[in-house]
């Protein structure tokens, strides 16, 4: 697993968007016995957090250090550092595992060996989530594509295309369930917007390898058409495979 997030865990924690409440209320009814979840790449723990509200023990996993230092804190959450392809949990322990918006970072065949060996057989549920390219509006959309494709476009990491595809594409070797459409929508201002882009992947990279901010580029055309302190509505269709141990 690649750890692309360490060096802007900060931002990460601040502008990454949650995941729907209907999205997270579909998964909980899905599992029968809330005893025990894994949050794999847990991040800053915003998966984690919720998952603490109905499992009696959450497990959540990053091979972040930073990250997790930026995690939510609740007793019944038990973070650790660790890869998502080798941990020590014991076999047969999980009712529920997910994973947010990391899966096409992952080896998955070793990763899937983890989760055959300690999801429970019986009522254990795995859900891959992630969310794609947000919308606004023609206007800002046209703009973003800009950004994406042409500017950044080639410092996305090929593992990129997961996403691009709807996680469509990943190998899913369970009994899948057919799953609701979900979306998260959210009002931001330019200031978030940009927050959030600056989290990006592939904006680190162009950082790195050319020793400036891109996301300057896109503020500039976007500070013509959006207003400071102007919340527009954001929306970031929601990717999901859910599936049982076959």
């Amino acid at each position: 697993m690649k750890d692309n997030f360490s060096k802007q865990a900060i931002e990460y924690a601040k502008y990454r968007p949650n995941y729907p409440p209907p999205l997270m209320a579909y998964l909980f009814n899905l599992v029968s016995n809330k005893h025990i979840a894994w949050d794999c790449a847990t991040g800053n723990g915003q998966i984690a957090a919720v998952l603490a509200e109905k499992f009696m023990t959450v497990f959540a996993s990053d091979i972040s250090q930073k990250q997790l230092s930026n995690a939510t804190i609740k007793d019944n959450i038990i973070y650790s550092c660790t890869p998502a392809e080798r941990t020590d949990f014991e076999d047969n322990t999980f009712n529920l595992i997910t994973v947010g918006q990391a899966i096409h970072w992952f080896n998955f065949d070793l990763f899937y060996k983890e989760v055959n060996r300690t999801l429970i057989k019986e009522g254990g549920v795995i859900a891959v989530i992630g969310y794609g390219l947000n919308t606004i509006n023609k206007e800002v959309d046209t703009i973003t594509q800009w950004f994406y494709t042409e500017i950044i476009g080639q410092y996305w990491d090929k593992e990129r295309r997961y996403i691009d595809e709807q996680y469509k594409s990943i190998p899913f070797p369970f009994e899948e369930i057919t799953a609701p459409t979900f979306k998260s929508e959210f009002h931001w201002t330019l200031s978030q917007y940009l927050g959030y882009l600056s989290t990006w992947s592939a904006v680190q990279h162009y950082i790195r390898a050319r020793g400036e901010d891109p996301v300057k580029l896109i503020a500039k055309k976007l500070s013509l058409i959006w207003k400071e302190n102007e919340l527009k509505k954001i929306g970031f269709p929601i990717l999901l495979r859910v599936g049982k141990p076959k």
